[in-house]
Parts: C-alpha cells; structure tokens; sequence
C-alpha cells in the first residue's frame, strides 16, 4: 500500500516527511533525529482525501539509521516532530515502548541491580497530582459511595496533594476514572465486576487493558524518569542542585550534590511541609515534572527483589509482600533518594506529608 504523511506543526522546527515504505514495515523519514521518538498513527483504508479517521497512537524511536519500524503495511502519518513531547488533552505525556535498563551500580544499590526490561507504551501525568486536582476528585468519590483513609492535604492548590496512603491513591484512581466516564482499573473479585471502591484492601484485582487511570508500576515509573537518557543518577544528568528539584541539600555526603546545603532555599518558608508548586521545575525529555524531589510518588508494585518480577516484559512486581514501592524521593530528603534508580518502600496505610503520586493510562 501507499504510504500517507499529514503533519502536524507542534513547533518551530521542520516536520517529518515519510520518503518512503517497505512491505516489511519500515517508513523512511526526512526531518528526523536519530533517537528521537516520533509518534505515529495508521489507518487500514482512506475515506477521503481529508481522512480524520485514525487508529491508535504509537511511540516509536527511530534508528540510528534515522528508520522507524511498524508492524504491518498500511496507511501512517507521523505526528510528532523529533524531540517534542505530546501530551494529551487531559495533561498526559506519552511514553514510548521499548527497552530500557532499569537500576544502576553507580552509587552502590543492592537493590537495584541493572536488568533490561520491557513496558509498553503509556500515557503519564506530566505533574504530580495537585491539591485541587485530589479535591476535585476526592469530592466526586465520596459523593458516589467511595471511602477514603484521609482526606489529603496539600500547602496550596497548586502543590501536590500528600498525606495519602496507597489504599486511598487506588481508590481515588478509580474514581477519577468514572468521573472521566472510562472504565476502571481496580477491582475487588478476580471476575473484575466489583470496582474497588472501600476499605484497605491488599488483594487488588487489576484490568491492565482497562481505559481508565492507574497507578504506574514501578518499571514504567523509573522508564518514565528518566526520559529516554540512559545510565544518568537524574532525569537531566548525572549532577543536582537546588535549581533542579527540590529535596535536602548535601554536599558533604553526596558528591554528585552540588548544592547548597539544607532545604531548598525557594521554598522553606511558612510551615512544613515545604513543598514547591507542580510542574516549577524544568521537565525531562519526556516532558514529565518533579520526577526527582518534591514528594515520594507511590506505585503499584509490592517491594522485592530481584527487578523484573514476574517477567521482564511489563513487570507488575511481587504477587505479594509487606510494603509498597515509593519513588523520587522529596524535599525533606537528601539527593541520593531523588536518583531515577533509588528505591522506597513503607507499608501502604502509610500516610504522611512526604507522600505523593501522579497517574497513568494505557494507550
């Protein structure tokens, strides 16, 4: 079949032009970096020549050759041009599929040892979720039968909500998905009609292919961090300061902190906690904010070892365990925690002005 581009100007740069197409599935585009991620849609047939009936979204990095590799011959038009982030109507970035190592030996972790792992791709909140942004929400669920640990809390409207424990993020996923009229994710019966709604409850069921908001796993989460670099402590680089993220300074101890000392001088004023307003800082390659500092972002997986439980390919974590997985590190903390490859853990009722999240969806 023919190949088709209709281009969608997102910046000040040239736009992808596919020069040509391969019955094995390779488009060749012009206008592409070598690395980069390019987002592509298909269609199996045209109606028109303004045809607006496109499939699915895909995020594909292209080669080194400057080559993007799809599944099946049809009709593509690439949307993304290279290095710029889409996001979603509904503050999502998307985060492309393929390999990545998760963990490091740069600092010493034991428990983070480098693996190769897998996930599909995703959509992200490109901030942590705010105070208004909980309230919103936590009103709607609590008007429709759900029940909630905590209420949260938050500095301001515009800092992320904390003081949640992971029962309560759950359910309150589950309620921002009604709300948004999409199918949940989280049950409480292994026959997925019973949306988990009340009570602290361990044995959660889980829709994976569901259009609804999830927690990420902790393989997506730390994939999402560190936004297409590969072997760097922080989602930037190998160095923090205080004009990066916020989290306790110490230069002593960490050499790879570059200060200065103590709390982030933006922002340790008024009362605890001394959280900094979503989205302040610059985002990563992914167009993610405060994936380092800020407040802990809890995730889906039981804590355990070794990484890539049960398969490497998507892993979702232990089937069971004592504690649920933070990650990011937070403003009371020092830089070590707020590493990509750094890893939390409490007992989920866990609720405490360092805890925080933000959702993802699958495509």
């Amino acid at each position: 079949m023919l190949a088709l581009l209709a281009g969608l100007h997102r910046a000040a740069a040239q736009l992808p032009v596919i020069t040509s197409f391969s019955q094995n599935g390779v488009l060749v585009c012009s206008n592409l970096s070598p690395g980069s991620v390019a987002s592509v849609q298909w269609a199996s047939s045209l109606s028109g020549p303004w045809q607006t009936n496109w499939g699915g979204l895909g995020a594909v990095t292209v080669a080194s050759n400057g080559l993007i590799s799809v599944s099946v011959p049809m009709f593509y038009r690439v949307l993304g041009v290279a290095n710029t982030p889409l996001t979603t109507s509904d503050g999502m970035a998307l985060i492309p599929a393929g390999a990545f190592t998760m963990g490091d030996t740069l600092d010493g972790e034991s428990d983070a040892i480098p693996i190769s792992v897998t996930v599909s791709a995703f959509y992200m909140d490109t901030n942590l979720v705010s105070y208004s942004q909980w309230q919103a929400v936590y009103s709607y669920a609590t008007s429709h039968g759900y029940g909630f640990d905590d209420a949260g809390a938050g500095k301001a409207a515009n800092h992320p909500v904390q003081s949640v424990d992971w029962y309560d993020v759950v359910k309150w996923s589950n309620g921002r998905s009604q709300q948004a009229g999409l199918t949940p994710v989280y049950y409480t019966d292994a026959g997925l009609t019973q949306v988990y709604t009340n009570g602290d409850v361990d044995a959660v069921y889980v829709n994976w292919g569901a259009s609804g908001y999830r927690l990420p796993t902790e393989a997506e989460w730390e994939k999402a961090a560190r936004g297409g670099l590969s072997g760097q402590r922080f989602p930037w680089g190998d160095t923090i300061s205080e004009s990066q993220a916020n989290y306790y300074g110490d230069t002593t101890d960490f050499s790879y902190d570059l200060g200065p000392n103590g709390y982030n001088s933006l922002f340790d004023t008024g009362a605890l906690p001394y959280t900094s307003p979503v989205g302040y800082f610059a985002a990563n390659g992914y167009g993610l904010y405060d994936m380092a500092g800020n407040v802990f972002e809890w995730c889906w997986d039981w804590y355990g070892t070794p990484y890539g439980q049960p398969t490497t390919t998507n892993p979702t974590g232990p089937a069971s365990g004592s504690n649920r997985v933070l990650r990011g590190g937070y403003w009371d903390y020092d830089a070590g925690n707020a590493r990509c490859a750094d890893r939390s853990y409490v007992n989920p009722n866990y609720a405490y002005g360092n805890g925080g999240f933000r959702c993802v969806r699958g495509l």
